[in-house]
């Protein structure tokens, strides 16, 4: 699975303000409802849902929230850099600026398991999430985590 068949290009914000973990995920549901023709609340609900069986704050700052929803046809990815770091439950207690949701469809199985592990090897690369907190730019934030994980077989 390559990481540019996961994530569109207009499924990446940088920068991006909020002040809480639910604004964030908010976020996601926002730009889910847009690209992906899916209702904002139901996204919003789903990746609650799945918060609350417990975070998903990875550590170092990431986050990898993810739901499974109706009407999708494969894994979707959302990627957004906040611009300052909120609290997020994460398993080291370290605010999160960086997340990148995946959404699959309610049959996905393994799929969505294989993709889980691809983006959290990632994003676990210190060099990676150190470049992605200094752009800005989705275009170039896109380039970036296409070909870092295509490049380094992540």
């Amino acid at each position: 699975m390559y990481l540019n068949s996961l994530l569109d290009r207009r499924a990446i914000l940088g920068a991006v303000s909020v002040n809480s973990k639910r604004q964030a995920l908010q976020m996601i549901a926002d730009l889910a409802s847009r690209l992906l023709n899916q209702d904002s609340c139901v996204v919003q609900h789903a990746l609650l849902e799945r918060e609350k069986q417990g975070s998903t704050g990875v550590g170092m700052g990431v986050a990898v929230p993810h739901a499974a929803l109706p009407g999708l046809d494969r894994m979707h990815g959302i990627f957004i850099r906040l611009e300052s770091p909120v609290a997020y439950d994460a398993i080291d207690d370290a605010p999160v600026d960086l997340i990148f949701a995946l959404l699959a469809p309610e049959d996905a199985g393994t799929e969505h398991l294989r993709a889980l592990a691809k983006v959290s090897r990632l994003l676990r690369q210190k060099d990676l999430r150190e470049q992605l907190r200094r752009i800005e730019n989705a275009d170039a934030i896109y380039a970036l985590l296409t070909g870092y994980a295509d490049s380094n077989a992540a």
